[in-house]
């Protein structure tokens, strides 16, 4: 099997189960940006020192298969997903917001802006951080543009970024905290 197809030599890509669309699409955008935060939390957990946040990390990145894999489905083919994958569901939120408030639990949250880069997993996750964020804005485009058939993504994509905030902070609770200070 050949890695390359060239169907997209032409600046178009294939959305999963049909259609093509604009590599510069909307849909494109979110679920290449949701790609991105993915890779991004691959070289967080493959720094991470911390065998807990390992454990969330991998299970967030897999979760994100899923948030990608609804971005990516056209709504004239939303009913062939749901015959085979499960869908962005409120538990998954709600499980975002277990992990948050068990890690503030063990962890003081700071006061102000953080400086990023204390370790390089706290880093990553940080950039992931700053990656979902962006996907999120690209999914509330989709969203404001009719094309998000499930609202879960979006919920979902916004307490991820929150959980990754918390996730750097708790990967980093044994280190002094690089806070934004007035004095530079």
């Amino acid at each position: 099997m050949k890695i390359y197809t060239r169907r997209g030599d032409a600046g178009e890509t294939g959305l999963l189960y049909g259609g093509r669309v604009k590599k510069t699409h909307p849909r494109t955008e979110a679920y290449g940006t949701v790609d991105e935060a993915v890779s991004a939390l691959g070289f967080a957990r493959a720094h991470s020192q911390d065998e807990r946040v390992r454990q969330i990390v991998k299970r967030v990145q897999t979760e994100l298969f899923v948030v990608a894999s609804e971005l990516a489905t056209d709504d004239a083919y939303y009913d062939r997903l749901l015959k085979h994958f499960k869908p962005v569901a409120p538990d998954m939120v709600t499980q975002l917001e277990r992990y948050i408030d068990e890690l503030t639990a063990q962890v003081e949250m700071p006061r102000a802006f953080i400086v990023p880069g204390a370790s390089v997993a706290s880093a990553a996750l940080d950039v992931a951080r700053a990656v979902i964020r962006r996907a999120e804005r690209k999914t509330v485009a989709l969203q404001e543009a009719g094309m998000l058939r499930n609202p879960e993504v979006l919920r979902y994509v916004n307490r991820l970024a929150d959980l990754l905030f918390v996730l750097a902070r708790y990967e980093d609770r044994r280190l002094p905290q690089e806070l934004l200070t007035g004095d530079g």
